[in-house]
């Protein structure tokens, strides 16, 4: 007998076929780093602005070590430098005071619109509601048509109104207007997360003797987790680097990150290595935030994506 054949020839059309598959997945990977270097880059360009001289920054010298020597300028103009760090700082003292601001504003505003709009949200998604003409729908969109007046419009409104209130210049005031600010979005992304899960689980933990809120806390809560997570960093991303208000309504005691690197503008002109030293250790900690909770911000935004 003579020797076998192979089973499969591997015709033109196959051969083609392949081909056409890796050149797309070649552009497809091609477009991504490309979009990726994009995004990537203007951090890039922060950190090492902040290890510039003068001279480096107007000349556009991007590679360090290659285009300059990296120097500390930026980060010692904040007291953050090795060489700074043991001594007392003035400017140092007012960094940590208007990080400390930053972080307690925009995580309390964040958790507290993230428990605010999932129930809310799960309202929305699980019982029908009647307000006059308006419907379900018609209510979601309500919230969420609060996100199109400019911030410029609510300024005078919120400034005579926290006068009254001795809100101004207060984490407190701060975080209630923060927390109003991005409850919508929270209250859409959660409504789409609660949607997704399938009511068939709290019939069954209500024939088992659970009631509304036991079966919202033990079953429906743990499932819409990621959600929460997803929805919760989105909003400490919008809190945390929010300028107009925080400009608007503090002076000297509730004084954020984004109005201190606005304050790097003076007469001399515009320090770049303090600003982009400032900018680059006021984002570190999004990034990495970002970083470590990246798998539950995918599943959170894909969760309500497909029923």
């Amino acid at each position: 007998m003579g020797a076998a054949g192979p089973l499969f020839r591997d015709s033109p059309a196959d051969r083609a076929f392949r081909a056409r598959w890796w050149v797309g997945r070649g552009v497809v990977y091609l477009v991504l780093a490309a979009w990726a270097l994009a995004c990537l880059f203007p951090i890039y360009w922060t950190a090492t602005t902040s290890f510039k001289m003068a001279p480096d920054v107007m000349q556009g010298h991007l590679v360090p070590f290659v285009d300059y020597a990296p120097r500390w300028l930026g980060w010692r103009s904040l007291g953050l430098s090795p060489d700074t760090l043991g001594a007392e700082s003035t400017v140092r003292e007012e960094f940590l005071k208007r990080f400390w601001n930053s972080a307690v504003i925009a995580l309390s505003a964040s958790a507290l619109a993230v428990v605010l709009g999932s129930l809310a949200a799960y309202g929305l998604s699980r019982f029908a509601y009647r307000f006059g003409p308006m419907r379900n729908p018609d209510i979601s969109f309500f919230f969420l048509s609060q996100l199109i007046l400019p911030p410029v419009v609510l300024a005078l409104p919120f400034l005579v109104l926290y006068k009254e209130l001795a809100l101004l210049d207060s984490r407190v005031g701060l975080m209630l207007l923060y927390t109003l600010t991005v409850l919508p979005i929270v209250i859409w992304i959660m409504r789409d997360q609660f949607a997704s899960i399938p009511t068939e689980l709290e019939e069954a933990a209500l024939v088992d003797g659970l009631s509304v809120w036991g079966a919202f806390l033990t079953i429906i809560l743990p499932i819409a987790a990621p959600g929460m997570v997803a929805a919760f960093i989105l909003s400490l991303v919008l809190t945390w680097n929010e300028y107009f208000f925080a400009a608007l309504l503090t002076s000297t005691n509730a004084v954020t990150l984004p109005v201190m690197v606005a304050s790097q503008t003076g007469s001399q002109g515009i320090s770049w290595w303090s600003m982009a030293a400032l900018s680059f250790a006021a984002i570190l900690p999004l990034i990495l935030v970002g970083i470590l909770l990246e798998r539950y911000i995918v599943k959170g935004m894909v969760a309500g994506a497909v029923k």
